[in-house]
C-alpha cells in the first residue's frame, strides 16, 4: 500500500467502506486501447467475475440516503445508470481507465469514481457534502447539488462522488495517473475487495501500474 500525496482521510460513517486505487501509465492513456475482452463486459449477461445483485443496489441506495441525499431519478447511483445504458445497448467506450471502471461497476453494483490525480490537489478526503455544495459534471456546464451526498474532496473542493464526477478533475486523453474510489458498505466488504481486485487486475492487463491507496479515519 502506498500514499498518493498523503493518505486519503475518510469522515467517520456508520456503514461506508471504500477502496481507493491509483493507476499509472508511462504514456498518456490515449495511447492505450480497450480490447474486445474488456468491452465484452459491457453486456448485462456477460461472463464476468461478479454478477449484479438486487441486495447491492439496495445497500448502496441506503448508504447514500444516510447523509440526507435522495438517490433517485437523476440522482441515482452511477452503477444504476450503467445498468440502464447497458440494457439499452448504449454503453460505449470512453477511455481504457473509464471503460474498466464501468465494467466493474456494472457487474459489481458498486459506484466507482475516477479522477485525474494530476488535476486534483491534495489533501484528499471523503466526507458528506454540506448544504450548498455542488460542481459542474459535464462539458455543457450542468451541475449537481451534492448536499448530503458522500463526496471526494481535494484542496479546492468537491471533485467526485458515487453519482457523478466533477468536470474539473475528469480523465482525458492526456491523463497518466487516475485515482479511483470504489464506494461500498461494511456489510459488503468481501464483495468490495473482490471488485477492487478485479478492477486492479483489469487495469494491469491494460498495461497500467496499479497500487492500493491508504485510507484513514478523519478525526
Amino acid at each position: 500500500m502506498r500514499e498518493l500525496d498523503g493518505l486519503i482521510s475518510v469522515e467517520p460513517h456508520a456503514s461506508l467502506a471504500v477502496v481507493a486505487l491509483e493507476a499509472a501509465s508511462a504514456e498518456p492513456i490515449s495511447t492505450l486501447t480497450s480490447p474486445d475482452w474488456l468491452l465484452a463486459w459491457f453486456a448485462l449477461d456477460a461472463d464476468a467475475p461478479l454478477s449484479r445483485e438486487e441486495s447491492v443496489r439496495t445497500a448502496i441506495r441506503d448508504l447514500l440516503r444516510a447523509g440526507g441525499y435522495r438517490p433517485t431519478g437523476r440522482g441515482k447511483p452511477a452503477s444504476e445508470y450503467l445498468a440502464r445504458a447497458a440494457g439499452d445497448g448504449a454503453l460505449g467506450s470512453i477511455n481504457p481507465v473509464v471503460d474498466a471502471c464501468n465494467a466493474v461497476s456494472l457487474h459489481s453494483g458498486f459506484p466507482i469514481s475516477v479522477v485525474d490525480a494530476d488535476l486534483g490537489t491534495p489533501p484528499w478526503r471523503i466526507a458528506v457534502a454540506p448544504a450548498g455544495a455542488s460542481y459542474v459534471f459535464n462539458a455543457s456546464g450542468q451541475a449537481i447539488d451534492l448536499a448530503g451526498l458522500l463526496t471526494v474532496f481535494d484542496a479546492h473542493g468537491p471533485c467526485a462522488g458515487p453519482v457523478k464526477d466533477s468536470q474539473r478533475t475528469k480523465t482525458s486523453d492526456s491523463t497518466r495517473r487516475a485515482l479511483s474510489v470504489i464506494w461500498g458498505t461494511r456489510d459488503l466488504a468481501e464483495r468490495l475487495d473482490r471488485s477492487a481486485q478485479w478492477y486492479a487486475e483489469t487495469l494491469s492487463r491494460l498495461g497500467m501500474t496499479v497500487e492500493r491507496i491508504a485510507t484513514r479515519a478523519d478525526t
